[in-house]
């Protein structure tokens, strides 16, 4: 639990350094690939920076993302994350984001505390200007231990812009 305050803070901390623009709560399934594995739900907490790169409708910005299993796992990545948005309102975004793996139990090992979480997202703008997506994400080690099982889930995510 003290990892999770101490790196939560840290992650939180270079996430506001860099102008946070938005948040994003995801509420969703996940499934561990291990056979023995405990899979379960998650829930996750995002923020997005100000747009570093701007080129017609894509965008680049800076993010920072915890999540946490039902199971006990959680995650704490920074990354990049990139959004274009399409004529009418819908827009397509992808991030990855390494960061540090928490498992609960040696049945949730994804082969190293060092994992890589990416994710491909469909969402809706909404006449508040917040917007509403569906997320498909993936965790893993990217070969570079000697076990990668993995981790995918499907999140539904309310996106608040400030």
């Amino acid at each position: 639990m003290r990892t999770l305050i101490v790196v939560s803070a840290f992650v939180i901390s270079i996430a506001t350094g860099v102008s946070a623009r938005e948040w994003v709560l995801g509420a969703g399934t996940s499934q561990f690939h291990d056979v023995n594995s405990n899979s379960g739900s998650i829930a996750s907490f995002e923020l997005h920076s100000d747009p570093f790169y701007t080129r017609n409708r894509f965008s680049l910005r800076y993010m920072g993302v915890i999540s946490a299993h039902a199971t006990g796992d959680f995650f704490i990545g920074v990354g990049v994350s990139g959004v274009y948005d399409f004529d009418n309102r819908w827009y397509a975004e992808g991030s990855i984001a390494p960061g540090y793996f928490n498992e609960s139990s040696t049945n949730n090992d994804l082969g190293s505390p060092f994992e890589i979480r990416s994710l491909l997202g469909l969402g809706y703008e909404l006449n508040s200007g917040d917007s509403i997506s569906l997320a498909v994400m993936h965790k893993s080690n990217a070969s570079t231990a000697s076990q990668n099982p993995g981790v995918n889930g499907v999140l539904l995510r309310y996106h608040h812009r400030f």
